[in-house]
């Protein structure tokens, strides 16, 4: 049953890869690969099944992946949880003589759950965990969760007028009278006043560092926010002048050096690292393949990635894997390889047919049919790096548009004459047209 028929439950926005939209705030705990969600008690609360449980900080989230539809259970409606255990048929023919598929079924590990739900009544339902050894792990990290009480946590208000904990101290320190250092017992007093001013400044210093660590939570999750909001309206079409789509842009390049809040890892997602993984990366790349123009070097994509997930760092294999997995999933970008062996990320939408119209139009100018186009001049057109102008250009010559020349300037592209000539009449001279401006080009320059 998919996650839309269990109305009892809030339901969970999830992004254009498949993967659950987090709130401000909420971080990844662990992720089962097929769960089930079903009633002990009350047969009025409809049941989940075969969906993709995914543990945050603040809620249970359960993705049906095929319709792309969630619902949610807040942690904070956990009233107690019951240790993993396994349903037993309590008469023993029927054990026997069942299926195996019904005997493997009802032997699959159960967390009860007593929960609250609105407007004040209790139920308790049961999460059937598939899979060996992720029961307990799951209820682990559950528990961890829910003692944690993350969405309880509000953030650190600096002192007013933004003075820092050390600043807003009294100063009765200052007022104090100052005893002259004569003796051993002044001597001991000057290093006892030493040890509390040191131990003083170290408490300050570590009360900043408090406030500021919460400063950095609360931006990342404003920019979090913000980005989301980006990738919700990029496709809606407005009508602002070019000072606000600057200001976007800038806005858009500002969220993409923060970083993500909660990156997939090993730890947290166990068995479908790769999975989440991948579906991760087709969220995280959208905005910065619509600024690259559709399409960016892989070698790129796995700097930018890395730079966002901070100290998560990702290998160049496990990249690749995630990439790989796109044809599977129904996400909006895509891995591409040239006959070259580069390999490039593109969005689905990219069209290669207004890459050659841009690089055919710049081949036709006055200049470019006496010198020809060289991989810089194309990066410098197109917007991307020279790698992928390159493999443009090459392409466009295999179709026919272009003609390639490595001569002592190194290689240069042209644009190809033979097909303005009439195979019919090959030596009639054209007075208009292509091959008649590059005539004329040419003429001038001797």
């Amino acid at each position: 049953m998919s996650a839309a028929a269990a109305d009892w439950l809030s339901s969970a926005d999830v992004t254009a890869a498949g993967r659950p939209v987090l709130s401000a705030g909420e971080v990844e705990r662990h992720l089962v690969a097929r769960a089930d969600l079903e009633p002990e008690e009350s047969p009025r609360l409809a049941p989940l099944r075969g969906c993709l449980l995914v543990l945050t900080s603040h809620r249970l989230i359960f993705l049906h992946e095929n319709s792309r539809s969630a619902r949610a259970l807040p942690l904070a409606a956990i009233v107690h949880p019951y240790p993993p255990h396994r349903k037993h048929s309590n008469n023993p023919l029927r054990s026997i003589f069942s299926s195996s598929s019904s005997s493997s079924l009802s032997h699959h590990p159960r967390i009860r759950l007593q929960i609250s739900l609105p407007p004040s009544r209790s139920e308790v339902v049961a999460i059937v965990v598939s899979g060996k050894g992720d029961a307990d792990v799951f209820y682990g990290r559950l528990l961890e969760a829910i003692r944690a009480r993350a969405w309880e946590v509000t953030p650190v208000v600096a002192p007013a007028g933004g003075a820092s904990v050390a600043q807003a101290a009294p100063a009765e320190e200052d007022l104090a009278i100052k005893m002259p250092v004569v003796g051993v017992s002044g001597i001991l007093r000057m290093e006892q006043e030493a040890w509390e001013s040191a131990g003083q400044n170290l408490q300050d210093a570590f009360q900043d560092l408090n406030a500021l660590m919460s400063k950095a939570k609360e931006m990342m999750e404003l920019a979090e926010k913000m980005r989301q909001k980006l990738l919700t309206n990029s496709s809606a079409q407005s009508n602002s002048n070019d000072e606000e789509m600057g200001s976007k842009q800038d806005m858009q390049d500002w969220l993409l050096s923060v970083g993500i809040v909660s990156p997939v890892t090993k730890e947290t997602a166990g068995a479908l690292y790769h999975q989440q993984l991948s579906r991760q990366l087709a969220d995280y790349i959208r905005i910065p393949l619509e600024k690259a123009g559709g399409m960016m070097a892989l070698v790129d994509v796995y700097c930018l990635y890395n730079r966002a997930r901070g100290t998560e760092l990702i290998s160049p294999e496990d990249l690749l894997q995630a990439c790989s997995l796109w044809e599977k999933f129904d996400v909006p970008v895509m891995l591409r390889k040239f006959d070259s062996g580069v390999k490039v990320i593109q969005t689905k939408t990219h069209s290669d047919d207004e890459v050659f119209a841009r690089i055919s139009s710049l081949a036709q100018k006055a200049d470019a049919l006496q010198k020809g186009i060289s991989p810089s001049d194309a990066a410098f057109t197109l917007g991307i790096a020279p790698a992928l102008a390159k493999e443009h250009l090459l392409n466009a010559e295999s179709i026919g548009i272009l003609c390639r020349d490595v001569g002592p300037d190194g290689l240069r592209f042209y644009i190809n004459l033979l097909n303005e000539i009439d195979p019919q009449n090959i030596y009639l001279p054209k007075t208009h047209g292509l091959y008649h401006t590059w005539i004329s080009v040419t003429t001038a320059s001797q």
